[in-house]
């Protein structure tokens, strides 16, 4: 499905997201993969987060009134866990298969947001609303 042009920022990050969740699903060692996804989470994972915390999920709900808050619920309650995971990764992982659980469990938000979330979005915002919701997310990055 092709994207929206207004939402084409947040689908850039995601290549970088899904590059640092095959890192961490595959990883037989805890380095370099460690050190590479911390680098994604900093670099630009925390701001993806909050750009769609702060601007993209709010913008849409009110530009739609009708809405599946529960599409909007589940990123929320994703993207505390993979915080939470995240934190673990900087503090060191307990083990392989924790780092590669984190791993997993961002390619799979990512492909929701992707599949789900943004398609969900597209369809249900006129152009002028997704234009004015791009605009907010630009401004915000």
């Amino acid at each position: 499905m092709k994207r929206a042009k207004e939402l084409h920022p947040l689908s850039h990050d995601h290549h970088r997201a899904l590059y640092a969740a095959l890192l961490l699903s595959r990883a037989e060692e805890v380095e370099p993969a460690r050190t590479e996804a911390l680098a994604f989470w900093h670099e630009m994972g925390l701001d993806h987060l909050a750009i769609e915390e702060g601007s993209l999920l709010p913008g849409w709900i009110s530009r739609d009134p009708d809405q599946d808050r529960g599409l909007a619920l589940r990123v929320l309650r994703e993207h505390l866990e993979l915080r939470v995971g995240f934190r673990a990764l900087e503090n060191g992982p307990e083990s392989i298969e924790e780092m590669n659980k984190l791993g997993r469990d961002l390619e799979s938000h990512v492909r929701f947001e992707e599949r789900e979330l943004f398609p969900a979005i597209e369809s249900r915002l006129g152009a002028d609303a997704l234009a004015d919701l791009g605009a907010e997310i630009a401004e915000a990055r």
